[in-house]
């Protein structure tokens, strides 16, 4: 990339969501489940949206799930995703139940449809941040 390229919006890591990207980058997905009820969420909270502890830890996800919607972005809203046009924008939701926002990458957007099962795979973006994206399942 140019010292003139437009710079992609990364996210950015705080103390609460720290150990999601330290697993990303180590090319992991992990979300946080409750010691109370077992629940699972995603995007990361101080307590349980379901039972309120603030018991909980971060456990290793399967990385498997599937398309539960998607839009094709054919707007420019980011300079620097201006030759990424058109690209997917989908939620995932994961075989343990949150849903993650990310993209569809490997799949051309006529083949997109609900229930796609798709599989976790990373892009390192810079030294600190990686990002989980997602393709179908390969057989």
């Amino acid at each position: 990339m140019s010292e003139s390229a437009p710079r992609r919006p990364l996210p950015r890591i705080n103390k609460l969501n720290a150990p999601y990207w330290a697993a990303t980058k180590r090319h992991e997905l992990h979300i946080q489940r409750c010691d109370a009820c077992g629940h699972r969420w995603f995007p990361p909270a101080s307590r349980c949206p379901q039972c309120l502890s603030t018991d909980y830890e971060w456990a290793p996800a399967s990385g498997r799930g599937k398309v539960w919607s998607w839009i094709i972005m054919w707007q420019r809203y980011f300079p620097a995703f201006e030759d990424r046009i058109p690209y997917n924008v989908a939620y995932v939701e994961l075989e343990e139940g949150p849903r993650l926002m990310t993209n569809i990458v490997d799949c051309d957007e006529v083949d997109l449809r609900c229930d796609l099962p798709v599989e976790v795979v990373f892009e390192d973006v810079t030294g600190e941040i990686t990002l989980p994206m997602f393709r179908p399942v390969r057989d």
